[in-house]
């Protein structure tokens, strides 16, 4: 058994009750489905499109630097956006009310280097039961790199990591692309957790996802560029993508306003419910700008995600009213940064904060 299922929180209280009734009550009165919207497929449609239109462009049809590296960054972002407004949604079940459908869709993060395998072991299970806590979300631990919670281990280097982590973003998704997924399959294990190994129909789907990957990214555009581009081009695109997705979860759980705990020493049981834990250890951002808002799938709304994980992203903005309004209600603390430069100067002032010799122990 791992520490996460003996780490245990106490029952679902009036907070959380309450909060479920309010939102059933809100999808019920609006006439729409948690899941199937026709504004998710059209979405999912656009992004796919411009998928399509940067690789194109950077493989076929862009002929000189500047257009290269304007068509790679392009190609990151559209990327980033398939994690977040399409993949994210079908593996967590929130796509479609269709298993199938949800695996189809959920399998776009297979194409685009991931493992939606291990991703839902390492999100869905590890980081969403245990969002903030040190030792037991893997989504936090840098180490020994950087020092991003209290209770993790200071070292001499960290009180410059403000600056040199935004380099550590940028690499993520090459590591991600070629060590971790790899890692984690073979040791059956993510950071302290323990993850079942795959075998059968989701071994075949993970070796098919790494080779569709590696094929579209490295063995197409070699059959028509130099290894050299080839390589800057990959290097580039995969650097955008990893600083685009590490920012945008930073920005939710890792700044000032967030909580951060460790399991009890005394006691596998928190002193708190599930819920509360959730808001508490989450912090939205930039609620009124909908571009961001449809660019991030929603994921700017944290909180209402955290809690409410299996309902379509684009409910996010009503639902986020209701959580706010009970929170009020409830006396429970719910925090939200009012732009992305906000949340930005939050994140920085929390990696400062850390890495300074003298911390507060984790609470």
């Amino acid at each position: 058994m791992s520490q996460a299922t003996k780490a245990k929180f106490l029952e679902s209280g009036p907070f959380h009750q309450d909060l479920k009734a309010r939102v059933e009550q809100y999808l019920g009165a609006s006439g729409r489905s948690p899941r199937d919207l026709p504004g998710m497929y059209a979405k999912t449609a656009i992004i796919l499109a411009w998928f399509a239109a940067s690789y194109a462009w950077v493989v076929f049809g862009s002929s000189g630097v500047w257009g290269t590296m304007a068509g790679c960054v392009s190609l990151g972002l559209a990327i980033a956006g398939i994690g977040f407004s399409v993949q994210h949604d079908a593996n967590h079940g929130s796509y479609s009310s269709r298993r199938g459908v949800n695996r189809v869709i959920g399998w776009t993060l297979d194409a685009i280097g991931g493992s939606s395998y291990v991703w839902n072991w390492k999100h869905n299970i590890f980081h969403h039961s245990h969002t903030n806590v040190v030792g037991l979300d893997e989504d936090i631990d840098i180490q020994p790199l950087c020092r991003i919670a209290p209770g993790q281990q200071r070292h001499a280097a960290h009180r410059f990591q403000h600056l040199y982590i935004w380099v550590l973003y940028g690499l993520l998704s090459i590591k991600w692309h070629f060590i971790d997924d790899f890692k984690d399959l073979a040791t059956g294990r993510i950071g302290q957790q323990k993850m079942p190994r795959p075998s059968g129909r989701k071994l075949v789907g993970i070796i098919a996802g790494k080779a569709v990957f590696y094929g579209w990214t490295l063995a197409v555009p070699l059959y028509f560029h130099p290894v050299w581009q080839v390589a800057l081009a990959y290097a580039l695109t995969a650097f955008v993508l990893g600083l685009t997705l590490a920012t945008v979860f930073q920005l939710a759980h890792c700044v000032e306003e967030a909580t951060f705990t460790q399991v009890p020493a005394n006691s596998p049981t928190f002193q708190h419910d599930w819920a509360a834990h959730q808001v508490q250890s989450t912090v939205d951002f930039a609620r009124g700008n909908p571009l961001v808002s449809w660019y991030l799938g929603g994921l700017n709304f944290q909180v209402v995600h955290h809690l409410f994980p299996r309902v379509c992203h684009l409910h996010y903005p009503a639902l986020s009213r209701i959580v706010e309004d009970t929170c009020r209600e409830h006396g429970v603390n719910y925090r939200a940064n009012t732009s992305v430069g906000a949340a930005l100067k939050s994140h920085v002032r929390w990696l400062k904060r850390m890495g300074q010799p003298v911390i507060e122990g984790a609470v």
